[in-house]
């Protein structure tokens, strides 16, 4: 009888701890609850749009003759520097001597046969005015038809001098294109700059050098004064992109250095690709750094606006029901919810146009720590006992 009165103790004593546990539990959770919370202030918003792209050699020429040949006498390398009009390389064509001979005799004799059409008109017209002449003195020296074959023949003379005049044009224009080709054979630069590339060497056939696009073309020349980066903008934000807006510009080959730029071009047409449409966007240096290269990987970030002097909070504190927009602002230990209208914002602030007061305390971050305290809890009773002060033995 004394064992079983000290089990029925035992067991209410366990009741009452249990009950005491869930309740200061219960009353724990309730008031682990916090807020994080920033002042609502003014200051400058500034929204941008980002984007992609590569370093680009704006004035560049692709030295890619339209004549075949044999490279020889390459006169550059890699990073040379050279002025517009300065020898790059021959091109051995000896086909193209003999071409230039036969267009100058083609045209020789054009010319020649212009002279003899002009000469027989002349004589065509002398005859006719003759017999003409003859047969107003005497109405029986020619007939009708006799006058009017002599006539004939003036015609065909003049046609003919236009036909041979044609001719002349035509082996002029020969001549002088065979003559173009044959002096492209000194390959000489376009314009002033550095050497990009050099894909040729000496003994190559150019008939047999692929220059499909520009990269792959004999010899690149840029001027590397003209440096911009060209990003890609969606067309979702390409309405909100203009000349000379100021851009941020970020290189992963010079990690740490940030740019400055403008603004300075954007593509009337865009490109698609995989159903996206965007835009090419050129964007001036303020200034260029000797280790920017071309190529290489730029991401820009392009200010579309700039506002000062306007009452913003972190735009993780403003949100949405409805469509309508709301913050929530701690007084005290109270919370209040109120409607608030938004104007800019980018990724770190938004524009409050009415709604809230500079100061007010709005809420960026609820933290639930009760939620962690439950489980800490949780996991470290699993599998123990509870133990009471005085009562040991139990279940013997």
């Amino acid at each position: 009888m004394k064992k079983k009165k000290q089990i029925f103790a035992v067991a209410a004593v366990l009741v009452l701890a249990g009950s005491y546990y869930w309740y200061s539990q219960s009353n724990s959770d309730e008031k682990k609850i916090e807020y994080v919370t920033a002042e609502a202030e003014k200051g400058m918003l500034t929204s941008a749009i980002s984007a992609s792209g590569n370093i680009i050699v704006d004035n560049q020429s692709t030295i890619d003759p339209t004549i075949t040949g044999t490279v020889a006498d390459l006169a550059v390398a890699v990073g040379d520097k050279v002025e517009s009009g300065q020898f790059l390389f021959n091109i051995i064509n000896n086909d193209l001597n003999v071409s230039v001979s036969k267009a100058a005799a083609s045209y020789e004799s054009a010319k020649n046969s212009l002279e003899s059409a002009k000469i027989d008109k002349d004589n065509a017209k002398a005859v006719y005015e003759k017999a003409k002449d003859e047969d107003e003195d005497d109405g029986d020296a020619y007939t009708g038809r006799e006058l009017d074959v002599l006539k004939d023949k003036v015609d065909l003379a003049e046609s003919k001098i236009i036909q041979t005049e044609k001719n002349l044009a035509a082996s002029g224009a020969d001549y002088r294109n065979t003559q173009a080709d044959a002096s492209e054979r000194k390959v000489v630069s376009a314009i002033l700059g550095t050497v990009l590339g050099v894909n040729v060497k000496n003994g190559d056939d150019l008939s047999r050098t692929s220059s499909a696009d520009n990269a792959s073309a004999p010899i690149i020349i840029g001027d590397i004064e003209t440096l911009k980066a060209e990003v890609e903008v969606n067309e979702v934000d390409i309405a909100k992109v203009a000349i000379g807006q100021k851009v941020t510009i970020k290189m992963d080959a010079l990690d740490g250095t940030d740019f400055s730029g403008k603004v300075e071009k954007i593509d009337s047409l865009g490109t698609v690709t995989q159903g996206v449409v965007s835009y090419n966007v050129s964007i001036g240096f303020e200034a260029l750094d000797a280790r920017i290269k071309p190529d290489m990987s730029v991401s820009a970030s392009i200010i579309t606006d700039v506002k000062q002097d306007i009452l913003m909070v972190p735009s993780s504190a403003v949100k949405s029901e409805g469509g309508n927009a709301y913050v929530e602002i701690l007084n005290g230990s109270a919370l209040e919810q109120k409607s608030v209208r938004t104007g800019a914002s980018n990724d770190t602030n938004t524009e409050i146009i009415s709604g809230v007061n500079i100061g007010d305390k709005v809420v960026t971050e609820t933290l639930d720590l009760s939620v962690e305290a439950s489980t800490d809890s949780g996991s470290g009773s699993s599998g123990g006992n509870v133990r009471i002060p005085g009562v040991s033995g139990f279940g013997r």
